[in-house]
């Protein structure tokens, strides 16, 4: 039962993450292109929602809502290669499912739903900005969630680092660091978002794999 909470956890902390960030990208009208309002409170928005579900969903399963977290945690063995697919199943079905609501609230209005794209067309560029802002998002997570006086201010850092990703990142891909994110608003969107959207989850999985190597184990909290 603890098992299936934990997998509940992270389908509703994902859901949230599309429905909420992706859809404020989207109301707020943040093309990327103009470092204005809208793409200011679109990164916000990520970085808020993480918040949010650390310290109501992070005592039930650690609040990962990103197969990239998910994978960083596997390779540092915090997690057994069981609760890794599963975390991951539930954190697609997640997104899918957050991007369903959202496309099925805004309507005509849904747009993009908040999809990333490729950078002038670059596909390495592209890749290579996804690696660089997943590797710097889990690095911060695996470190801040290894010592327990961060504790307390864990949620706050993580989201935080999510906050300064996107602000650096939505220019050039819109920001994906989040395969599950990346995935449902592609699945309902199609077009060229569905064609690369492969680029936002191999980008992420490279980058959080790249982060647990780098990672120096540390051990259980003292």
């Amino acid at each position: 039962m603890n098992q299936i909470k934990k997998y509940l956890a992270e389908f509703f902390g994902t859901f949230l993450l599309v429905f909420l960030a992706c859809g404020t990208a989207v109301i707020s009208g943040c093309t990327g292109t103009d470092f204005n309002a809208a793409y200011i409170m679109t990164a916000l928005a990520f970085g808020l929602v993480i918040v949010a579900m650390a310290y109501s969903i992070g005592n039930i399963s650690g609040c990962h809502i990103n197969p990239a977290v998910t994978l960083g945690a596997f390779l540092t063995k915090q997690m057994s290669l069981k609760d890794c697919l599963c975390y991951m199943v539930s954190q697609f079905c997640g997104g899918i499912v957050g991007a369903g609501c959202l496309s099925l609230v805004l309507g005509d209005a849904a747009g993009s739903l908040g999809t990333n794209g490729l950078y002038n067309n670059n596909i390495f560029i592209s890749l290579l900005v996804e690696v660089l802002l997943t590797f710097v998002f889990v690095y911060v997570i695996l470190w801040v969630t290894s010592k327990k006086e961060y504790d307390s201010v864990a949620g706050l850092i993580i989201g935080l680092t999510l906050t300064l990703v996107h602000i650096f990142g939505i220019h050039f891909t819109g920001t994906s660091v989040n395969p599950a994110r990346s995935f449902g608003p592609a699945l309902f969107v199609g077009g060229d978002a569905f064609l690369h959207v492969w680029i936002f989850i191999v980008g992420p999985l490279l980058g959080g794999a790249l982060a647990a190597i780098c990672h120096k184990p540390i051990g259980t909290k003292e």
